[in-house]
């Protein structure tokens, strides 16, 4: 007998091997969140802990070169892993729509989404410190396994419900956009920060 595993979730992981990039675009993080009023606002007014760009600023890779640059090496990256997911794109490359920064205080977490209208979605990791929030993946058939006995928590990550990965700095992940996930509450005493973006 021989159990097959089937429809595969693919979660890619690299790593931006610039101390001197990643330094910078932590340094761009903070001062867009000091400079960005429209940011703060959306932030307080949907209780996020900390700010985000993600509805008031849409042109970072044109407004700062360290974005820039790192908007073309996310597109090399997204195009290994469209390839290596086996991803049918008629010819094309993975065309980066949009990029936001992430400044999650003490205690703050975002709940369970997904991200509607991409192919392929992920998060760069700036600072991460000691006690920070895991991004954690949910198995696409969560809903539809009703009378499922629960995964034994000895069971393979292969085989669990949910899966988290705790982040590091320069650590890349990238994953197909109807993956639901979340960031834990974080139970650092410093600022975890990160720069998200969605393909298309």
């Amino acid at each position: 007998m021989t159990i097959q595993p089937l429809f595969v979730t693919p979660l890619w992981q690299g790593m931006l091997g610039d101390p001197a990039l990643i330094a910078d675009l932590a340094q761009s993080v903070r001062v867009l969140a000091a400079d960005d009023a429209a940011g703060r606002r959306w932030c307080r007014a949907h209780q996020y802990r900390g700010y985000t760009s993600y509805a008031s600023l849409n042109d970072l890779p044109t407004r700062d070169p360290a974005f820039g640059t790192l908007a073309r090496w996310l597109v090399r990256q997204a195009t290994e892993f469209a390839a290596a997911a086996h991803l049918d794109l008629a010819g094309k490359r993975p065309r980066l729509d949009s990029l936001w920064v992430n400044l999650l205080k003490p205690g703050g977490g975002h709940s369970g989404h997904i991200h509607p209208h991409s192919i392929i979605s992920g998060t760069l990791y700036l600072e991460i410190p000691e006690g920070a929030g895991a991004i954690r993946f949910e198995d696409p058939r969560l809903p539809m396994l009703m009378h499922a006995p629960p995964r034994r928590s000895d069971a393979p990550q292969s085989a669990s419900s949910f899966v988290a990965v705790q982040p590091a700095p320069g650590m890349l992940l990238l994953w197909e956009s109807w993956l639901r996930h979340e960031v834990l509450p974080s139970a650092a005493k410093a600022d975890r920060l990160s720069v998200s973006f969605n393909f298309s």
